[in-house]
């Protein structure tokens, strides 16, 4: 789609505007609407009735109660103001242009929507808040390096028979305390209390397009219910069909408020996955409705530039989308009390932003919020170099996706390429690099660093350890044709069925397993490094996707977390559990700054599949005097001398915690193959 250029030419600063009134203001007896279309000729607000909330249809269909001219004022804002109780009404803006030609909008700054966002809707927030609201407090987080992120998709977490939980699939599903199993194992949120993590980083949750809505509780088994949620509609409203009613635009905004509230008052912060840098409508969106070529970036031609490889990206660069950006983020953090904010394709957002957007939101909101996203785009971009790249984080207090230590420990995201913990040869030197928190690579510090293995993209971490041992066949992992199809079944549901991920494994020697152990490595590593540590959900129970590497639409039979594994690989769980634990009570693998990095971890040994290395416990405060660390990526057991001081071992042959499991007094420490050691000397 062409776009005449000359227009562009004519918004200069003037039209830039700096107040924090856009979209609906509330007052006890009056509504005002601002919006932001400074090529327009005439702007009005169109004003519905309140939905009966009796089908989609009707919202098209329903006739105008009011059309509103608003007024001109400077800066490119129009605005009108209202007497009188507007709450439920429906509203949308219809822009007229100098060549007559005219477009119906849903306000970008709406902050309700009607059924899969049709229509704007204006609320009074106050009205949205759950009981105990504005006791809420959010945890505190004196650093980003106490945190233990977990990865975590809405739907997944309670959608399958095995999680106990009433509300399938839903916000109200983290609502659900006192679960357990048949054998005892607690599930759902207090489950996640047990696992010792500190902050849930869920999958997109503002509203997304692709879920239809209406239909998101028709049975579980149509794959058009499921999607990850990168194709954003209105950046301000959660998501409607996670919640009991999508018809009610209240109900949304309290549920997704009364997820938050009940991790809260567990003392887990909520991180929200956000998608800045494209939308899902380009020429259908209100972006480009309201200001038509401002929006996305484009290509000398003319057409939409497509860095995120589905078919636009937005323009954080100027001004207007910028403020767009932080107001959202800021609204979310000030209404919905989120916690932190994982940046989606973050190579795509100007670091200029990222680096406004992490001051403001520290400075007049909260230091403890998290920030960070994956520094890269999808292709090529007109940004060039004011991308936000790997180094581009520096001292600006967001941190960034560690891909080089991601690689170095697991090889490639969905091949057979091996790293450290898959059976590569050579890899020691980097491992070191990562677990001194990336300084010697790329950060100023280990607070800017996410080290992680797998997330909800490419092969999940049992996947991708299976497939490097050749195993994806006679595991029966899904392979997919050219045309999306499932080979060798006749539907996705079907090959599930067929997969054996586990069949290897000896219910009676579960830690004996090979991959399995690799698994372990490759988490242990992560856990014990320094930096932000950040788990996939599921991988605390060997949790597998059978072999889906793009799982974004699957549905549950592929993407629904399986509680019934937690008794299944109970050792699997303790181990994860143990060292999550180790690493909140013991400040050696939680330093704060590079300096102290440099002067508190040393290293033993390096080679032939080995890295140790030593933290200093007493000088950060830690109640153990010294901490040795080893990894042991080759097959057969290596022995390395250590001083003669007694040594209290904490983590051995899968098991893990705080707890000597035995003691060594002869200087000499054996590692067993594919695994890892921790062990302290000196109270």
């Amino acid at each position: 789609m062409i776009h005449d250029h000359h227009k562009l030419a004519a918004w200069n600063l003037e039209d830039t505007y700096q107040g924090r009134d856009l979209g609906v203001t509330m007052e006890p007896q009056a509504c005002s609407f601002k919006v932001w279309t400074p090529s327009a000729k005439q702007v009005d607000v169109l004003i519905y009735p309140p939905s009966t909330g009796e089908s989609a249809v009707e919202s098209k269909n329903q006739a105008v109660q009011k059309e509103i001219p608003m007024h001109r004022q400077d800066q490119g804002i129009w605005s009108q103001k209202l007497e009188g109780e507007w709450n439920g009404y429906r509203y949308m803006y219809r822009v007229t242009f100098d060549n007559g030609r005219q477009e119906i909008a849903v306000d970008p700054y709406a902050r309700a929507v009607t059924m899969n966002g049709e229509m704007g809707v204006i609320v009074r927030l106050e009205q949205t808040h759950p009981n105990g609201w504005n006791e809420d407090i959010r945890p505190e987080l004196a650093s980003p390096v106490d945190a233990v992120l977990y990865e975590l998709h809405v739907r997944d977490f309670s959608i399958h028979e095995s999680s106990g939980m009433r509300h399938k699939g839903k916000y109200l599903a983290f609502t659900e305390t006192g679960l357990h199993d048949s054998n005892g194992n607690t599930l759902g949120i207090d489950h996640l209390v047990e696992l010792g993590i500190t902050h849930v980083h869920l999958l997109p949750v503002f509203d997304f397009a692709t879920v239809d809505e209406s239909k998101a509780d028709d049975g579980t088994s149509d794959c058009s219910r499921y999607n990850w949620g990168y194709d954003p509609l209105h950046y301000n409203v959660p998501e409607g069909s996670y919640a009991s009613r999508a018809d009610e635009p209240e109900t949304r905004i309290r549920e997704f408020k009364s997820m938050v509230l009940a991790l809260h008052e567990k003392g887990i912060g909520v991180i929200m996955d956000v998608v800045y840098n494209h939308t899902f409508d380009t020429a259908g969106s209100s972006f480009e409705k309201l200001v038509p070529g401002y929006y996305y970036r484009h290509n000398s031609d003319g057409t939409y530039s497509n860095g995120s490889g589905t078919g636009n990206e937005v323009a954080t660069e100027r001004p207007m989308v910028r403020k767009f950006i932080i107001d959202s983020v800021r609204y979310w953090a000030e209404e919905y009390h989120v916690d932190g904010f994982r940046f989606d394709l973050m190579g795509l957002i100007d670091t200029a932003t990222m680096k406004e957007l992490a001051a403001e939101l520290h400075a007049e909101v909260s230091p403890s919020i998290l920030l960070y996203g994956e520094p890269w785009g999808a292709l090529e971009s007109p940004l060039g170099d004011q991308m936000t790249l790997k180094g581009d984080q520096r001292e600006s207090g967001f941190a960034v996706f560690n891909d080089n230590f991601r690689g170095t420990i697991k090889g490639d995201s969905d091949g057979t390429g091996t790293g450290f913990a898959t059976g590569a040869e050579g890899k020691e030197e980097d491992i070191w690099t990562g677990v001194r928190g990336s300084i010697t690579d790329f950060t100023a510090g280990p607070s800017e660093t996410i080290n992680y293995v797998t997330v909800h993209d490419n092969l999940n971490l049992w996947d991708k350890v299976a497939q490097t041992q050749g195993l994806d066949d006679p595991l029966g992992f899904i392979t997919y044709s050219e045309d999306g199809r499932v080979k060798g079944s006749a539907s996705v549901e079907e090959a599930v069925q067929r997969a054996k991920p586990y069949l290897h494994i000896d219910p009676d020697h579960i830690l004996e397993n090979e991959t399995v152990r690799r698994c372990l490595l490759a988490a242990g590593i992560v856990l014990t490094s320094q930096g932000v540590p950040l788990l996939a959900a599921g991988d605390e129970f060997l949790r597998s996707k059978y072999g889906d590497a793009n799982s974004h639409e699957s549905g549950d039979s592929v993407n629904a977390i399986r509680w019934e594994q937690k008794q299944q690989f109970k050792p699997v769980y303790d181990y994860y559990r143990g060292l999550i634990r180790l690493r909140r009570e013991h400040p050696a693998f939680r330093l704060r700054t590079r300096e102290e990095i440099k002067q508190h971890v040393r290293w033993l040994e390096k080679g032939k599949g080995v890295l140790a290395y030593e933290l200093a416990g007493t000088p950060v405060g830690d109640s153990w005097g010294r901490l040795v660390i080893i990894y042991n990526a080759a097959k057969e057991t290596r022995t390395m001398s250590v001083s003669l001081d007694e040594w209290n071992v904490v983590v051995e042959q899968g098991k893990a915690g705080v707890q000597a499991l035995r003691t060594i007094k002869d200087g000499q420490v054996s590692v067993p193959p594919l695994s890892m050691t921790v062990m302290y000397s000196g109270e």
